[in-house]
């Protein structure tokens, strides 16, 4: 076995891009629609805004952190070499909530959904179809899975469109509540509320997954340094002009749109827009939507356990095998199955908690990452670099902090008890590598971990 796996090169931008958009998965807008509105008061619009300022600090910093480390972990090795192994180990064991429970939403989302359509066929059953479905894709290869996820986008962003066409059309010719398509309401109001719009930001950050997912494929795509910065503000940039196009057009058509159950309110805001043809439409493209939010999820967290294997954090045998035709990290895509399958046990709301704590914890860390590596260790201090490597992501690392305090305690709470796990399996594994080398465990602390 190579001590030194590696992976092929052969992604490129628009791959990239694609694959990042798919595992944000842009349908997942409907999906927390009503959860989200509920929280921002009703002002989606200005919460999406809110939450793209936030996550544009961080995607900058996310930018700069990929030319400095090209390879794949992502935050967990950004804050491991820029900060310390254990602030880096710490941010890595967090961030593998955020990797491992997004496929299990994907899945669990695509059973609930494809049961709508089958009843007769129970939700454990698709789960089960699903897990196989994905692993068989992504063991095959990277680029299968880029092409399945390319196409999976192009539905998404074609059915959005063609929403945003159909409200469009209501409020200029004066079937909708208002038939004036340019307003600031959206925006401001008598009805805002700063500390909803900001609750709304902090649970609609989850929206914009994906911009940073794509940085555990660095090793795989061609001119890392500069492909992955780019996707990564294409990525962004195309999901903050979705969201907020469907949120402004909805709330100018329909401002006093109410609904009781926050699970169904799309469903229901869809049907006012384009009638049951429209909904079958909309069922049909979000079935398809979470498979390949699934593709995309597997393919991200079995490269980032490759990462954490090579790092030695999980066992290396395990986590570094590469199949030798495919050169795809076979163990861990079956390992993630494996985990998956706990969908079957899994209520979605729970999911989603984890991967809030683990994405926002990961952003903070990274903002940090770019002031501990180009201004303090690198000393890059001329007025430029000065604003571009302390204060830009200071304000990021800033507003991502302060919007994490904003989950509700149940979360932060689950986050803490994870992170606290991770410490103590820290502990466990130095001592038992300092019994193996009869040496003091925390003199093995940064060479175990570095």
């Amino acid at each position: 076995m190579n001590d030194n796996p590696t992976l092929v090169k052969s992604l490129t931008l628009h791959q990239v891009v694609f694959m990042g958009l798919a595992w944000m998965t842009p349908m997942i807008y409907f999906t927390v629609y009503g959860v989200a509105s509920r929280a921002a008061g009703g002002m989606l619009a200005a919460a999406y805004v809110t939450a793209f300022i936030a996550i544009f600090f961080t995607a900058y910093s996310y930018s700069q952190m990929v030319k400095a480390y090209p390879i794949s972990g992502s935050a967990y090795i950004y804050t491991k070499k820029a900060v310390h192994p254990i602030a880096g180990y710490l941010v890595g064991w967090a961030l593998l909530l955020d990797y491992i429970f997004s496929p299990i939403i994907a899945i669990l989302t695509f059973g609930i959904f494809m049961n709508t359509e089958f009843p007769s066929i129970p939700v454990f059953v698709w789960i089960i179809v699903m897990n196989i479905v994905l692993a068989i894709v992504n063991i095959v290869g990277i680029k299968s899975a880029a092409r399945v996820s390319g196409l999976s986008v192009l539905f998404q962003i074609a059915f959005i469109i063609l929403f945003c066409i159909l409200v469009a059309k209501d409020i200029i010719t004066g079937q909708a509540d208002s038939n004036s398509i340019f307003s600031l309401a959206p925006f401001f109001n008598d009805q805002l509320s700063v500390s909803g719009v900001l609750s709304g930001a902090a649970l609609i950050c989850f929206c914009f997954l994906g911009f940073d997912a794509v940085t555990t494929m660095a090793e795989e795509t061609i001119k890392a340094k500069k492909t992955i910065p780019k996707a990564i503000y294409l990525i962004v940039i195309i999901a903050v002009v979705m969201y907020v196009a469907i949120s402004y057009l909805s709330q100018i058509a329909f401002p006093d749109f109410t609904f009781t159950n926050p699970d169904n309110a799309a469903y229901s805001l869809v049907q006012l827009v384009g009638g049951n043809l429209l909904s079958s439409i909309f069922i049909m493209v979000l079935i398809v939507a979470t498979f390949t939010q699934g593709v995309s999820s597997v393919t991200s967290v079995s490269r980032f356990l490759f990462a954490l294997g090579r790092e030695s954090i999980l066992p290396k045998k395990l986590f570094t095998t590469i199949h030798p035709k495919y050169k795809t990290p076979v163990s861990n895509i079956i390992f993630v199955s494996v985990i998956s399958l706990s969908a079957v046990f899994i209520n979605l709301d729970s999911a989603v908690l984890f991967v809030s704590f683990g994405a926002l914890t990961a952003f903070t860390f990274v903002n940090l990452s770019v002031i501990f590596h180009y201004y303090i260790k690198q000393k890059r201090r001329s007025p430029k670099e000065t604003f571009m490597y302390l204060v830009f992501p200071l304000v990021g690392a800033a507003f991502i902090g302060w919007l994490l305090t904003l989950l509700d305690k149940t979360t932060l709470m689950i986050g803490l008890i994870w992170v606290t796990i991770g410490f103590v399996y820290l502990i466990i594994k130095l001592k038992w590598e300092a019994a193996r080398t009869r040496k003091y465990p925390i003199s093995k602390v940064n060479q175990i971990i570095d």
